[in-house]
């Protein structure tokens, strides 16, 4: 899901889920100010409605955790400088930053960033595909000094990933965003679905 809407591979998602540290990553401290500078973003993109937003369930630390524990070099360096753009770019459009912005003024310039990254993303994958032909057509013709260019990730996408993921696994997300079930008694291969219900989640979720 989170893949679909955001144009691209969850970044980190590997070493999450093998349950190790990315070898390539290099911890920088995160200062209190900027996990509420995250916890902002989160909640633009994820606000509280009858449910609660993304800051209640601490998507701005969570962020802070998986930047510095799964992501590679390159890509903490993506989202670190991120930040900063992210602050320009409110600065360049409303004459202040982002944490001065007014909610709507914050909504209008993530859905602006939402078009621009998956339009870099877009670029990037067919960026990456012609590295990989390149890099194909390198190894049959025995050339060992083929090395393959990158093209970063847009740092809005892993802004968004990191919120939709943050908050989907929290207890937040899961629990009351989502129909929670526990444990789940039978397989039901067909329940029917009224529009506003809510996605199950849980054990067999």
């Amino acid at each position: 899901m989170i893949a679909v809407l955001t144009g691209g591979a969850v970044v980190g998602a590997e070493a999450f889920l093998t349950g190790c540290k990315n070898a390539e990553t290099v911890s920088t401290a995160f200062t209190e100010k900027d996990v509420a500078f995250l916890d902002e973003i989160a909640e633009t993109i994820l606000p509280a409605t009858n449910t609660p937003g993304a800051k209640a369930a601490k998507v701005g630390q969570f962020m802070t955790v998986i930047v510095n524990d799964c992501y590679d070099e390159n890509d903490q360096k993506t989202f670190h400088d991120g930040m900063k753009q992210l602050n320009d770019a409110s600065d360049k459009k409303y004459g202040h930053s982002f944490m001065k912005a007014s909610p709507q003024e914050r909504h209008d310039l993530l859905v602006d960033l939402d078009k621009e990254a998956k339009e870099h993303q877009k670029k990037r994958k067919e960026f990456m595909d012609a590295q990989d032909i390149k890099e194909k057509q390198a190894q049959q013709a025995g050339d060992k000094n083929f090395k393959k260019e990158q093209m970063p990730n847009h740092y809005f996408s892993l802004m968004k990933q990191l919120t939709l993921w943050g908050y989907f696994t929290s207890r937040e997300g899961m629990m009351q965003a989502l129909h929670y079930v526990p444990v789940p008694g039978r397989y039901e291969g067909c329940i029917d679905y009224k529009k506003g219900d809510k996605a199950y989640a849980g054990l067999g979720g």
